[in-house]
Order: C-alpha cells, then sequence, then structure tokens
C-alpha cells in the first residue's frame, strides 16, 4: 500500500498567475476561489492570477494565497490521496496548509488565520524592523556561533532548511554584523532576503501574542493524520496541542530538517509537495538524496498525478 507523505509550501513561492490554469480546468477550483474571496472580501483570486507582483508578494496576502492554492489542488487530488497519507508537514506558512488538509480547520477558518498571521508579521516588521539572510555553506553550530557573536543586537538561526542552508534572522545591524562573521567563518555565500521583517525570530513577539487570540477563536479538531510542527519538530496529533505549536512557530526556528527526518519514521514511500513552486522537493533532495518528492500544483502535474 502506498503511504503518502504531504509537503507545503511557504511563503516565497507565490507568483502572478498561480491557480490560474486549475480554475480553467477543474469548476471546483473556480468555486474554492470564489469562495475564498467571500470568506476574505476581497478579490484574493484576481490578485492571484493577474497580480500586481508587488501586492501578491505582501505579507498579508502572500500567505492565503498560498494556501488556497494548495488548498485547491488537495481538494482536486483528495479522493486519489487522503486513504494512502500518512504524514504532512508545511514550511512556515505551510504548516496552516497542512492543517487545513488534514481537517483541523475549516477553511474559512484558515483563510482567515493566515490572513489576520500575515497582517501581524507584516505589523511586527514595521514597529520592529528586521531582516534575513541565506547562508549557504556553514553547519547549524557555525551559524549559532555567528549569531552568538554579533553582539550588535539580536540575531538567531530561523530556518534550518536543508544541510549547509541556513537562514538567520533578526534586527538589520544584527544580521548585516552576522552575515560579515559568517564570511569570515567560510561561509560559501550569504545572500540577503527581499522580507518585511525577521521572521522566526524574538522580533515576532507581538505577532505571536495576537496569532494566539486568533486560534483561541476557532475550533481546532485532531488531526486526520500527524502534522509535523515546525518549533519542535514532533508530530502533532491532538487539536489541543495545535494552538501551542502554531503560536511557537513566529517566534522558533523552522527545523525543516528534523522535521523530514520525523516524517521518515512514518515510512511514507511516496512524497508529494502541494502547492505552488518546488522549493520543498528540492530541500527533500539536498536533506536526503535517496528521497524524491513529486510537486503538483497545475493542471498538468495533477494529471500526471491521476495517471499515475
Amino acid at each position: 500500500m502506498t503511504r503518502i507523505a504531504l509537503l507545503l509550501p511557504g511563503q516565497g513561492s507565490q507568483f502572478v498567475g498561480m491557480g490560474s490554469d486549475l480554475v480553467q480546468a477543474f469548476p471546483a477550483a473556480r468555486e474554492l476561489y470564489e469562495e475564498a474571496d467571500d470568506i476574505l472580501e476581497t478579490r484574493l483570486s484576481t490578485l492571484c492570477w493577474q497580480g500586481p507582483g508587488e501586492q501578491l508578494t505582501a505579507t498579508e496576502n502572500a500567505q492565503p494565497a498560498i494556501l488556497l492554492h494548495s488548498y485547491a489542488v488537495w481538494v482536486l487530488a483528495r479522493e486519489m490521496l487522503a486513504d494512502s497519507v500518512v504524514v504532512a508537514a508545511g514550511h512556515s506558512l505551510g504548516e496552516f496548509s497542512a492543517h487545513l488538509l488534514a481537517g483541523t480547520f475549516t477553511f474559512a477558518d484558515a483563510l482567515r488565520l493566515v490572513r489576520r498571521r500575515g497582517e501581524l508579521m507584516a505589523r511586527a516588521g514595521a514597529e520592529r524592523p528586521g531582516t534575513m539572510a541565506a547562508v549557504l555553506g556553514l553547519t547549524l553550530e557555525e551559524i549559532e556561533k555567528v549569531c552568538e557573536s554579533a553582539s550588535v543586537g539580536t540575531v538567531v538561526p530561523a530556518n534550518i532548511n536543508a544541510p549547509g542552508q541556513i537562514v538567520i534572522s533578526g534586527e538589520v545591524d544584527a544580521v548585516s554584523a552576522a552575515c560579515d562573521l559568517a564570511t569570515e567563518a567560510g561561509a560559501r555565500r550569504v545572500m540577503p532576503l527581499n522580507v518585511s521583517g525577521a521572521f522566526h525570530s524574538p522580533l515576532m513577539d507581538v505577532a505571536a501574542v495576537g496569532l494566539e487570540e486568533g486560534l483561541a477563536a476557532v475550533d481546532a479538531r485532531d488531526p486526520r493524520f500527524p502534522v509535523i510542527a515546525n518549533a519542535t519538530a514532533e508530530a502533532v496529533r491532538d487539536g489541543g496541542a495545535v494552538r501551542t505549536t502554531l503560536r511557537a512557530q513566529l517566534t522558533s526556528p523552522v527545523r525543516w530538517v528534523e522535521g523530514v527526518a520525523r516524517m521518515r519514521e512514518e515510512e511514507p514511500t511516496r512524497w508529494l509537495e502541494l502547492g505552488p513552486g518546488n522549493v520543498l522537493a528540492g530541500l527533500l533532495r539536498r536533506i536526503d538524496r535517496s528521497l524524491a518528492a513529486t510537486s503538483v500544483g497545475d493542471a498538468e502535474t495533477l494529471d500526471a498525478l491521476a495517471a499515475g
């Protein structure tokens, strides 16, 4: 029997035109986009399909857009996949998508939560300016030492994406100092990221408080399959633990490498990335060359999935 692991992408995977071919090919997808517009009382669908890109990239828009895209793919493929899913994980925002697919939240609640999450994160970024940078070629231990040595402010490891691929996050001057130190320590490449705040760092404290209030206002059911939490790299099977792990995620690192290792304990035989892009499929190969994920995000890849 096929045992499926689901991967759900996070912010940065959005692009203008996302989902447009799905709604052209599948009436059920169009209905979902129309429902999302009604729930959020905005033309999110138009923003996804036509842009402009700078508005789609805004945190408060990108997050519901990506969740909507992933959910549309899931709804179209659910009859094929649902009985075979044994575990799921999402990268940052994608953890909310994973819980939506697992039935932890309703579609309406999940959309409103991630819209609120994006607004809170953008506001926190304005109130406590910060930034992020990707560092390639250093170990986590080396990155931790670099962050500790950057004494001009707060900077921490934020996304442990793959061996030798780690994102740091914090105050602007501290991230800049850490980038210099990382280069001196032998980093192969250091890349500042175009983000609106220091995500997954202590600078998101204020956003975490607001998100906790939003999570308290919605029902969280036991997920139908385990969802691996970014903050703990442990499986969440109880709706009561969902609020704690999703709140913690905002100020904690995304422990993606450990999360993939935890997913492997569920013995999946097939890995699928549902939603826009193929970032997580690439990270999976970097983490373990013996693993491969199929990215499913448009009508063509859905048809190929059905044929296979």
